[in-house]
Order: C-alpha cells, then sequence, then structure tokens
C-alpha cells in the first residue's frame, strides 16, 4: 500500500511548537530534519553508535508526516494548513510550504525506535520496553514506557514540566485528572508516587492502547487508572463521568489555545486548595492562561520554564 508522505518546510527554531501543533491537528508522529549541531546529551539519547553529518545549518528545518489513504487528506491538510496561520500570529515559522508525495508502506510508525533510548528526569527513570534498565543507585522511580502513536515519552520539555510540579505535590491516597493524558505518563507517575487513582481523558483513540500497554508495563492494577475519551471541555457525557470538587491535582500538558477554554471545567474538578497544573504554554501565551484560571477563580502558585516552554500551577481556593 502506498502512503501520502507531506515535506513541511519551517525554520528550526520552530519544530517544537510545529510538531505541537501538527499533533493538535491529529498528526500522528512526524519526522524533523534539521542541520542543527546536537548535544553530547542527545546524541547520548537518541543514538547508538555516532551521529550522523548535518550540514551547514541554514536555519531551515523539514518535518515529514504519513496520512493513510483512506484518510480524508484533504481536511487534515485543511486543519494544519489554518493552524499554521494562526501560529504565525505569535512567531515565525518559516515558508510553511507542503510538498506532497507517495511512499511505498512501511513500518514508519516503529522507526522512531532507534531514536529512543532511556533517560532520567531527576530521579525518574524512563525505559522503553526494548531496552534494558541501566544500573542505578537504587533510588531512582523506574518507569517503562511506550507511547506508539500517542504524545507523551517524557522527553518533551513540558512534560518534564509537569512531572517536577507534579513530584512535590503528589500525596499518598490523592485523586489526579489528568486531561489529555497521551500514552499515560504523567498519570502513571502520579499512581508510583502514591495516588490512589487517577481519571484521565483524551480525544485520541490511540490513547486507549497505550494507557492499556503502560498500565500493565508499571503493574498499575486495573482500575486505578481510568481513561475516558471525549473532550471535557464541552462533553457533557464527560464532565458527568469526570465530576466536579474531588481533584487533589489536575494535570493538562496542552496547548495554550486549549488551555483557556479548559480553565472553567478544571477549576470546577478540583476540592479547595487543591492544584491545577498546567504546561504546553509557548512562552509569550501565558497571558491568556492566567486570565483564564483567574477568571474561574484561581490563583497563580508557581512558574517554571524550560527552553521557550512554560509551567504554570494555579490553586482553588481553601
Amino acid at each position: 500500500m502506498k502512503w501520502k508522505k507531506f515535506r513541511l518546510e519551517i525554520l528550526a527554531d520552530a519544530e517544537e511548537i510545529v510538531a505541537a501543533t501538527l499533533a493538535e491537528c491529529g498528526v500522528e508522529g512526524v519526522e524533523i530534519v534539521d542541520r542543527i549541531p546536537l548535544t553530547e546529551e542527545e546524541k547520548r539519547q537518541m543514538f547508538v553508535d555516532i551521529a550522523p553529518e548535518t550540514g551547514e545549518n541554514d536555519g531551515t528545518a523539514f518535518l515529514y508526516f504519513y496520512l493513510d489513504p483512506d484518510d480524508d487528506t484533504d481536511a487534515v491538510l485543511g486543519r494544519v494548513r489554518e493552524s499554521l496561520e494562526e501560529l504565525r500570529a505569535f512567531c515565525d515559522i518559516g515558508s510553511g510550504a507542503i510538498d506532497i508525495s507517495e511512499t511505498e508502506d512501511l513500518d514508519w510508525i516503529n522507526n522512531w525506535k532507534q531514536y529512543f533510548h532511556q533517560f532520567t528526569i531527576d530521579d525518574i527513570r524512563i525505559v522503553p520496553s526494548w531496552e534494558e534498565a541501566e544500573a542505578s543507585d537504587g533510588e531512582e522511580l523506574l518507569l517503562h514506557i511506550d507511547p506508539g502513536t500517542a504524545f507523551g515519552t517524557g522527553m518533551h520539555e513540558t512534560t518534564q514540566l509537569c512531572v517536577r510540579a507534579l513530584r512535590g505535590r503528589v500525596k499518598s491516597g490523592c485523586e489526579v485528572l489528568d486531561v489529555g493524558t497521551g500514552s499515560g505518563i504523567l498519570a502513571i507517575i502520579a499512581c508510583k508516587l502514591g495516588a490512589a487513582h487517577a481519571m484521565a481523558t483524551d480525544l485520541d483513540p490511540c490513547a486507549v492502547s497505550a494507557v492499556e500497554e503502560n498500565c500493565g508495563r508499571n503493574g498499575i492494577p486495573d482500575g486505578q487508572i481510568e481513561l475516558i475519551l471525549g473532550n471535557l471541555i464541552d462533553d457533557a457525557g464527560v464532565q458527568s463521568r469526570v465530576g466536579g470538587g474531588q481533584y487533589d491535582i489536575v494535570l493538562s500538558n496542552i496547548l495554550a489555545d486549549v488551555l483557556i477554554p479548559l480553565a472553567p471545567a478544571a477549576a470546577v474538578a478540583l476540592r479547595p486548595g487543591a492544584v491545577w497544573i498546567t504546561s504546553g504554554i509557548l512562552e509569550g501565551k501565558e497571558g491568556g492562561v492566567i486570565e483564564a484560571a483567574q477568571a474561574g477563580g484561581l490563583a497563580l502558585v508557581e512558574k517554571t520554564q524550560q527552553g521557550e516552554w512554560l509551567c504554570l500551577v494555579f490553586a482553588a481556593p481553601e
């Protein structure tokens, strides 16, 4: 079978935000090609042996993605082009030109595995299923995570910001809500740290198998993490199942444009004094998120940054 192959030309500086935008449009994974020299840490994480020559860095990058011929490619491309134009209002993404071609059937979804190796977020070691955990001093929290086609390996700055904000706030027996759970990594970490139960929501059907498999890999008992497919923002059925006023922590590692309309639902979900941990916020776009949270009665209590990404933590009144 032949797949539709798309090549999107952008500025290298915009790789992460454009890749995140494509994910919001329903694109299941991208391949990024640029000439930015790799750091030693990136070489350790991404390549088994010697990194390839990148050539002279001209500031441009290409994002490749693939669509099944049975997909409504016109609809997906329409969403991509519309979202890229909206993104231009906040940052320079480059030309945005999209070339379309065909490629033979291949296991492109699994090709990324050669670049994803175990790594740590402070005292948490994240290991894919195809690797053995490296020796440690025994004090690390060990997680086995395979994202598959769902978002979330833990390598992205936004996820790491969430993990660090979560790390010091999980109490034994607490209740957690993870909105946009993806691979389930944040909900799983919360449970491993002592949460009694995590409710998780996502729009992507790929999250169902990813969460189930990752829970199994990490010894999470059946029912400790519940996944609901649907939109907490405007789906009354999802809102009813999630409930209100019962969560000690709400997690949302999503783009700012989604966090803004999500704020009222997040505020409803929190117990008095509980916190909403938000990430996926590009520097310069935090104002709208703060306004939306404050309009819901929440107060900003922490702001952290990694690269160009922000994590904001809001607290409900006591």
